[in-house]
């Protein structure tokens, strides 16, 4: 019985055995084909002396004419379409990008330049020009002395007077109008708007919306303190603005009764929520109204700690 299977099963007609020979033979060939493609393959090497020596002779011819005496020779390199630049007295915020492109600049760093400045950007001082992101230390140095940052009454008696500018040949300018920080006055934090924290360094939109948004839920400060404790705001950006943070009337924040809250008027402050809330709640339904607030210190969930900060916002 099993002789009859074995053979019944190894059997193979005479289009399987060709089937499986063809295989065979495409398997063995393109195993072989990696050793044998070198034996047909015959690459004439090139011969590149003549080039070379073209290549070693080739010399850049300094040019000495007084009229190129203000250029600057540079190798062309990927991304750039110019051999050498010029320099002349120029205003950054009022450039055009072909005087730029004069520079010897970089398309995309021109068109960095001037994206900065169409979205609101400014060149206060010559110095600003290295904040631009891919200029070159080399460019920045070289365009820095011939910067004069025009302010615009400035502007106005040079178009008045039809003065020429970016002339190749003018001689940098070094005498500029500094730029000066506004001063940012102290804020009362319980009286501040949104526009008056954004104001505040490190304070963007998102912040300020969130100190808002915590100031209403305990229903004010009574320390300055208290403004580390907004959710998300790291504790290098208070230490920097609390200086200019004050409250003049600690004694204006919203109070809850605590003879009269409900269990949802306690749990939605910020300092109580809901276990201190019905622990509260649980000792007046037991032992009455309380009579006293240090009356809240019987109960056990309310330690001295929690007890200093949430006694500013209750009363009785």
């Amino acid at each position: 019985m099993w002789q009859q299977f074995i053979k019944d099963y190894f059997s193979f007609s005479k289009k399987e055995r060709t089937g499986i020979f063809i295989l065979l033979a495409i398997i063995l060939s393109g195993l072989l084909i990696p050793f044998l493609y070198p034996l047909f393959s015959h690459s004439a090497q090139k011969d590149n002396t003549e080039l070379e020596k073209q290549l070693k002779n080739l010399k850049v011819r300094p040019t000495d004419s007084s009229a190129n005496k203000h250029f600057v020779n540079y190798k062309t390199e990927p991304n750039t379409s110019y051999t050498k630049s010029e320099l002349f007295y120029f205003d950054p915020n009022t450039a055009s990008e072909a005087d730029w492109m004069r520079f010897g600049l970089t398309n995309k760093t021109t068109h960095t330049i001037l994206n900065y400045i169409s979205k609101g950007g400014h060149f206060y001082k010559p110095e600003d020009l290295r904040k631009i992101w891919g200029l070159p230390k080399k460019d920045a140095d070289r365009l820095i002395p011939y910067i004069r940052i025009v302010s615009s009454s400035q502007a106005t008696n040079r178009q008045a007077t039809n003065l020429p500018t970016g002339q190749a040949g003018d001689k940098p300018q070094t005498n500029y109008t500094p730029y000066k920080k506004a001063e940012i006055k102290p804020i009362d934090i319980n009286l501040a708007d949104s526009i008056a924290l954004v104001a505040l360094p490190g304070i963007g939109p998102s912040y300020s919306k969130r100190i808002i948004n915590f100031r209403n839920k305990l229903g004010g400060f009574y320390s300055v303190q208290q403004v580390a404790e907004t959710f998300g705001l790291p504790d290098s950006t208070f230490q920097f603005i609390r200086t200019k943070l004050y409250i003049s009337d600690s004694l204006s924040v919203k109070k809850i009764n605590v003879n009269t809250a409900t269990l949802e008027e306690l749990k939605a402050h910020p300092y109580i929520r809901y276990y201190i809330a019905n622990a509260i709640l649980q000792y007046r339904n037991q032992h009455g109204n309380f009579s006293s607030m240090q009356d809240l210190k019987k109960i056990m969930l309310i330690t001295d700690e929690v007890y200093n900060k949430i006694s500013h916002y209750l009363s009785l």
